[in-house]
């Protein structure tokens, strides 16, 4: 009899802490203020705006890269400028702001993220928040703009997820975040937002759309995740420093991975595995993210390194992400998942 009981104990604490683990994750709504945003830039030191557990969504508002001025020189109407827009402007001035020139929401706190781990971000939905977008002229070629001409104001069909450019040439809509990144190890300082690196922050990858998931090597407690720049659609290079850029909202779950060990951040997307890496040499970018496919292919589908490397060249696109996030430079390597077919 007392063995029975004590079995019933067992099943009943069993099932109570299943229950407990199979609760569905909570979701966090985070609009964008003054208090919840920063202006410019990645640190190991700015305070949290958001504390999380691991495995719960935010709902999050993030803001375009421009300001009040600049679009009202460009042609948008006040009534289409957003609030938020125009208040977090105007408050975080001073040593709020810089050095980078990105809003970004958060950061928010991952309870258990410490530093060696990785953080988990899949990227569960993404909404346009405005019917506009725009585009600047700079980057890499800028001997092809116009001097002092504002930026393009691109309208958004979001019920067919299109866009105008011009008369008779129609851009697909894919929206994304630009920069999605993490605190950088504490000795790197307060890092500017321009600039991608180790702890991702601003990738300009467009293959990072909803139901695909970023992985990113933790450097501080907490992980400090930051979100913004948002994009709706953008070619690879980013050639003259801006995408159609715009204001996003997006469903975010952050998962931390003490299960792996990343140098570099990595992604699966719904088609490919992609690899990456940023330098200011776009060689020595390019060996890095080729060598962290290589090293991925070794230690999940356990090949030779000689293998790995051949699966690459026949199988593997080599991409530049962008070229105008100086000092850094982007490579991504891209695998497409539908070649394993198993046996």
């Amino acid at each position: 009899m007392k063995k029975s009981v004590t079995v019933g104990v067992g099943v009943v604490m069993l099932t109570t802490c299943l229950a407990a683990y199979a609760q569905p994750p909570h979701t966090h709504r985070l609009e964008a203020t003054p208090a919840t945003v920063v202006y410019g830039y990645y640190w190991s030191e700015a305070q949290p705006v958001l504390r999380i557990a691991s495995g719960d969504i935010i709902d999050v508002d993030t803001l375009l890269t421009n300001t009040p001025e600049g679009l009202a020189k460009a042609g948008v109407p006040d009534d289409e400028i957003q609030p938020s827009l125009k208040t977090i402007v105007s408050e975080v001035t001073g040593e709020r702001r810089g050095p980078g020139g990105h809003i970004l929401t958060g950061p928010v706190y991952v309870e258990g993220a410490e530093p060696g781990d990785v953080l988990e971000v899949k990227i569960l939905s993404i909404q346009p928040a405005l019917d506009y977008g725009y585009n600047g002229c700079k980057g890499f070629l800028p001997e092809n703009c116009e001097a002092g001409a504002p930026a393009k104001i691109i309208r958004l069909d979001r019920r067919h997820m299109t866009a105008e450019f011009a008369p008779g040439i129609v851009i697909p809509l894919r929206p994304f975040f630009g920069s999605m990144g993490v605190a950088p190890a504490p000795e790197l300082g307060r890092l500017s937002s321009n600039p991608p690196g180790r702890h991702a922050g601003n990738l300009d990858n467009r293959e990072l759309i909803a139901g695909s998931t970023l992985f990113i090597p933790v450097f501080a407690r907490g992980a400090l995740f930051e979100v913004g720049d948002g994009h709706m659609a953008q070619g690879d290079g980013e050639v003259d420093q801006t995408a159609i850029e715009t204001s996003l909202r997006g469903r975010l779950q952050l998962t931390v991975r003490k299960d792996m060990k990343l140098t570099w951040p990595r992604a699966e997307t719904p088609t490919d595995y992609i690899s990456m890496a940023t330098d200011p040499d776009l060689t020595a970018a390019t060996r890095t993210a080729v060598q962290e496919m290589v090293d991925l292919l070794v230690s999940t589908r356990h090949l030779t390194r000689h293998q790995a490397y051949q699966l690459v060249s026949i199988a593997g696109n080599v991409a530049v992400t962008q070229l105008v996030d100086k000092p850094n430079v982007g490579v991504h390597v891209r695998l497409p998942r539908s070649i394993f077919v198993g046996r």
